[in-house]
């Protein structure tokens, strides 16, 4: 029903009816829409039953799969997995290169090695920075990978073995090496695992008690020279790390050094030979080889 005539109020200042709205004495203009707003407006209107037609839009009822295709037929997820595709073939002259080349093939070609890298880094940041940080840093318990101490080997086929089987790992190839728990097991009383202590410590300078080390030396070539060596320089073919450098894994403080002789430290690597193709394996231990640590095969 129409507002009579004689009953509109016209608002006195602009000459616009008011729609009989008020607010703390303000009223309300009964002005109209601007026309060019309107036709924008319907636009998007036909526009949205136009989007409707021909592309996805309306859910699937409950139970029932996606939404309505359109009479396009459209689909993001094949427009992906086609483009995947695309990548991946065009990768894969590459890729095939990359599983057959050894690393002076690699560095002699710059497009190779480019691609390499690349992938390497890429695939590095998806699996491997959680443990040896976004930029293989490491961590306590995680080895840097930038410097040159490998404890199983810096060549890029000795680093992609040890990608490929892990260390510890369930694999049957898997690297291997465990340190026995001399303290928790009984293997050592706690003075022996001090004096071992004190001796580790005055390989690299660390050390000032004279008789402990003395004693720490005699039980150090009975009970840990097998694996370190006599020198104590280590054995890369069991992971077992030089001891008379300054780098250390978990910490080479007195405390730390009689923790780990007393406990153990035998952490673990997961093998990536499941998860990852052999490309992308020789793209990380590429990656991990150029990080500044790498040695010659």
């Amino acid at each position: 029903m129409s507002t009579p005539d004689n009953e509109r109020e016209i608002d006195a200042v602009s000459g616009v009816e008011t729609t009989g709205h008020e607010w703390d004495g303000i009223k309300e203009l009964n002005n109209p829409l601007p026309r060019w707003w309107l036709w924008i407006f319907y636009a998007c209107i036909i526009w949205a039953v136009i989007y409707m037609v021909f592309m996805p839009a309306i859910p699937g009822l409950p139970g029932a799969e996606g939404a309505t295709r359109g009479l396009r037929n459209h689909s993001e997820r094949v427009n992906v997995a086609r483009d995947m595709a695309a990548l991946e073939e065009a990768r894969s002259v590459y890729f095939s290169r990359l599983t057959e080349a050894d690393l002076s093939e690699i560095e002699s070609d710059p497009e190779l090695l480019t691609i390499a890298l690349a992938a390497g880094e890429s695939a590095f940041g998806d699996n491997c920075a959680t443990c040896h940080g976004a930029g293989a840093q490491g961590a306590r318990g995680y080895p840097n990978l930038n410097d040159d101490v490998w404890l199983w080997g810096g060549t890029l086929e000795e680093i992609r073995r040890t990608i490929r089987y892990g260390i510890r790992s369930e694999h049957m190839e898997t690297r291997m090496g465990d340190m026995p728990a001399f303290g928790r097991d009984e293997l050592l009383s706690r003075e022996e695992v001090n004096d071992v202590a004190e001796y580790v410590l005055s390989l690299s300078g660390h050390s000032e008690d004279a008789a402990a080390v003395d004693r720490g030396a005699e039980t150090f070539a009975a009970q840990c020279a097998v694996c370190h060596g006599d020198n104590a320089m280590g054995n890369r073919d069991l992971g077992a790390p030089n001891l008379t450098d300054t780098d250390w894994l978990y910490g080479g403080d007195r405390e730390t050094v009689r923790e780990t002789i007393w406990s153990a430290r035998n952490s673990t690597m997961p093998a990536w030979e499941s998860r990852l193709d052999d490309a992308v394996i020789t793209a990380l231990a590429v990656y991990v080889h150029s990080r500044g640590g790498g040695e010659e095969d």
